[in-house]
């Protein structure tokens, strides 16, 4: 991995999509995947290969509402993580204010198999944690955008969409639930993550799948054309559900392919320090 080690990306490159498990964490019963060990330890090694600074650390559904894992973990890594914790409407202000000094910056919703928060509970939520500065993370089909299109975009708070909208199957630019998409991020209001296209690329098909996943780096491009303003990229580390995860030099790979150097600056850093609060 040398060879990529000298190609360091801008200072304070951000991956802005990863998640911590251990054993020793009870996982939720609610809970799909339950993924080996992937500690601090190893995600510095990982960290470090790909010129990574910052890290923004996502509570997964393995462990439902307790965030405990994820933010021992940010407690570890320092000033330069940040986190996403999973939250109901029985989120008090004592717990709020904790959670933020603790590094918490948006609370995600995940409304896939394994999700621990329903649909009913976004808009009050989103309500709640709109005092302390938090925007709201959504994991979905993108295919349901358009019959969501108008809660989301009177929510009171930013929105953050994981995986390049994770449409199922995949969807063209021309396609109604991507043209949805766009209309979100025109409001100003909503960023993408540029992040795991093997969550919804076509590992069938000629045009989708590993190493390009060319169905999904479709429409990451026609995003990072019109709207690099609005974009941040995650690794998904460690690449949970993954039978055969991608190395960190193809994770490199597709970050350079996806996130060429005139965008990097923004994308990697200037737009995940304003999104999360990191010092410029």
């Amino acid at each position: 991995m040398s060879d990529l080690a000298l190609k360091a990306l801008p200072a304070g490159a951000c991956d802005s999509h990863m998640h911590f498990y251990h054993h020793s964490y009870p996982t939720a019963p609610t809970a799909l995947l339950r993924p080996p060990d992937a500690t601090v330890d190893y995600y510095r090694n990982f960290q470090h290969t790909l010129t990574l600074e910052r890290v923004v650390v996502v509570q997964p559904t393995t462990y439902g509402l307790d965030n405990a894992c994820q933010l021992d973990a940010v407690a570890e890594l320092g000033r330069q993580a940040r986190a996403v914790v999973v939250v109901d409407a029985t989120l008090t202000t004592t717990e709020l204010v904790e959670l933020t000094d603790a590094g918490a910056r948006g609370a995600r919703f995940h409304m896939l198999p394994g999700g621990t928060v329903d649909w009913d509970l976004l808009e009050p939520v989103a309500g709640f944690v709109a005092e302390a500065g938090w925007h709201i993370q959504l994991q979905l089909n993108g295919r349901e955008l358009p019959e969501r299109f108008r809660l989301l975009s009177q929510l009171p708070v930013d929105l953050v969409i994981d995986h390049v909208g994770r449409f199922m199957p995949p969807v063209e630019i021309d396609d109604e639930p991507f043209g949805i998409l766009c209309r979100l991020l025109d409001r100003g209001h909503t960023w993408v993550k540029l992040s795991a296209p093997y969550e919804s690329s076509d590992t069938g098909s000629a045009t989708g799948g590993p190493p390009d996943y060319l169905d999904v780096t479709n429409l990451a491009d026609e995003l990072v054309m019109r709207y690099p303003e609005r974009l941040v990229w995650g690794s998904n580390w460690p690449h949970p559900g993954q039978d055969r995860p991608p190395t960190a030099q193809a994770v490199r790979r597709l970050l350079e392919r996806w996130v060429p150097p005139v965008f990097q600056q923004q994308i990697l850093v200037d737009n995940p320090a304003r999104l999360y609060g990191f010092d410029r």
